[in-house]
């Protein structure tokens, strides 16, 4: 009974910390932006229906970007066997070291007037292109977070066709059915949960995505106009507003998602072995997958390759690559008196969340797997609500909290000291890493070693140190790799919540630093740089010990 209770207690701690700093927020932008003046303005003005449309326009066409990427990439890795393709995992997580927003900055050394598309372009005597301005610059923003967001999709699809039973299309073959057929009638229905539960995220991501638009500066975006109204916050409400009808049409993509989901057939396939039947092909054919993930690889790498070659480069104008190279960059980067002290910061915030979120997450874990008390799914719930919420829509939360309430501005107060405000909120916004990541593990640990070791004596607190724990602490040590990898390169948190230049984080130090004219953007991708290799290290240790796995840390 005892141990009931204090289950029971950590639960409604838990669920606590998620109202308030998860529902408050989000109840808070609701309460000021649900007045029927202001969404009247949004609606009535010019600027902000061309914002809204804008952003549905990149979110639709981002997702199906992502889509004809990944979905050729997961069929392949399904059907054949081919030369590296126990690597194929690491090379997709590529696009996922850095965040489109950095990535923007050597994006734009590639499709800029005088960039190397361009000199291409005008080599072979035809016109250069405005990739950076009017209609160009809005492709530019859907291919460079298409080519970052396609790893989320795929590792959804090769984890759904991973879950189907060859069986199914071994007896469909022999009643006479045609490979199309096949495919049209058995593996594309029964991996619509894959296709379902990354797209969804992919579009939520793109619809509300501030980094990417802010700094090829697309204005004319429901996300980027958010960020504009902050500083007249006091004056002009009407960014609450607009905050409330991304909010609304971001939870009806994903609750769209998570309705077709429950609907889909696999949840009633038996789990089969796909992989099993992978075919080997003769020749130089076995080549011709490992091709098409290099391909794809390299064009995804396009923006980290472009960053490093700036930050190195004296001289890149009107070259395909730059004609001098120098160290001069980071040097001056080093020198810079917002570098260095935002490395700190960034490493003190993360910390913090990721002890926050291994704390919360596991907790929530095991209120649900393990436990399964009266209100963990709530609680689950509430982890996950984080993928369906944008954090740009909980960061604005944070922010008006601070605005309209005396005890918010004392304590999370984000011009004073923004510490203990950015390690919740990065927390907060990786939760469902943690919690999927833990999760996993303790479904495919069989709960008989726990019993066995109640049988013998041991109480609920030593079975839970001894033998539960130890046994998912790889998913513990995954899940805050996330959870602290991704906090140091957060985004819209940073960019919101992050005012005055002694408390900036990197990604906000990035930011000011491509805003400097001159060699400006250079040190800002000399920053970009070492941010890269910090997050390609955590992730490569991350998908070292999960393996194909780590396509659960993505799922709705």
């Amino acid at each position: 009974m005892g141990n009931r209770l204090v289950q029971y207690l950590l639960l409604a701690a838990v669920i606590a910390f998620l109202g308030a700093f998860l529902l408050a927020p989000i109840f808070t932008v609701v309460g000021v932006g649900l007045d029927r003046r202001l969404l009247a303005e949004v609606f009535s003005n010019y600027i902000y229906r061309e914002g809204l449309i804008n952003s549905f326009a990149i979110a639709g066409v981002t997702t199906f970007f992502v889509f004809l990427i990944a979905f050729p990439l997961a069929i392949l890795y399904d059907r054949y066997d081919f030369p590296g393709k126990n690597l194929t995992h690491l090379f997709v997580m590529i696009p996922m070291i850095l965040p489109p927003f950095v990535g923007a900055l050597g994006f734009q050394q590639i499709l800029g007037h005088y960039g190397v598309v361009n000199t291409i372009l005008t080599g072979c005597g035809l016109p250069a292109v405005d990739f950076l301005g009017g209609s160009g610059r809005f492709w530019s923003v859907c291919l460079i977070e298409a080519l970052h967001l396609y790893p989320i999709l795929y590792l959804n699809l090769v984890t759904a066709l991973g879950n189907l039973d060859p069986a199914l299309d071994e007896a469909a073959r022999n009643l006479g059915a045609t490979r199309w057929e096949r495919f049209r009638r058995i593996t594309f229905p029964l991996m619509k949960p894959g296709i379902l539960a990354g797209g969804s995220i992919v579009l939520v991501w793109s619809f509300t995505e501030l980094g990417t638009p802010l700094m090829f500066g697309y204005n004319r975006v429901t996300s980027v106009q958010i960020f504009n109204g902050i500083m007249e916050l006091e004056s002009n409400p009407v960014p609450y507003a607009l905050v409330v009808v991304m909010l609304f049409f971001a939870g009806a993509m994903y609750l769209a998602g998570k309705f077709a989901l429950g609907k889909s057939p696999l949840n009633t396939t038996v789990k089969g072995a796909a992989g099993a039947s992978a075919v080997r092909r003769a020749g130089w054919r076995r080549f011709v997958p490992t091709g098409v993930f290099l391909f794809v690889t390299l064009l995804a790498a396009l923006p980290h390759i472009a960053l490093v070659l700036t930050s190195f480069s004296m001289r890149w104008y009107n070259t395909i690559l730059p004609r001098e190279f120098t160290l001069l960059h980071f040097e001056n980067a080093l020198s810079d008196k917002i570098v260095l002290p935002s490395i700190v910061n960034s490493l003190h915030y993360s910390l913090l969340a990721m002890v926050i979120a291994v704390a919360v997450g596991v907790l929530v874990s095991l209120a649900a797997v393990r436990w399964k008390l009266w209100g963990s799914t709530l609680a689950d719930l509430l982890a996950m609500l984080p993928l369906a919420v944008p954090g740009i829509i909980i960061a604005f939360g944070y922010l008006g909290m601070s605005v309209r309430f005396k005890f918010a501005a004392e304590y999370f107060n984000p011009v004073e000291n923004p510490f203990l405000l950015l390690g919740i909120a990065y927390a907060v916004r990786r939760l469902p890493y943690v919690v999927r990541s833990v999760s996993a593990g303790l479904e495919q640990t069989p709960e008989e070693l726990e019993n066995a070791a109640r049988s013998f004596g041991a109480t609920a607190f030593a079975t839970l140190r001894k033998v539960t724990l130890p046994l998912v602490f790889a998913n513990v040590i995954v899940g805050a790799l996330f959870a602290f990898s991704f906090s140091m390169l957060e985004v819209s948190d940073s960019l919101i919540l992050a005012q005055k230049a002694q408390f900036y984080p990197i990604t906000r130090a990035i930011y000011d630093l491509s805003q400097v004219l001159g060699s400006g953007p250079y040190i800002a991708c000399a920053f970009g740089v070492w941010a890269m290799l910090f997050l390609a290290a955590t992730l490569a240790a991350a998908g070292a010990m999960l393996g194909s796995r780590i396509g659960s840390i993505f799922k709705l």
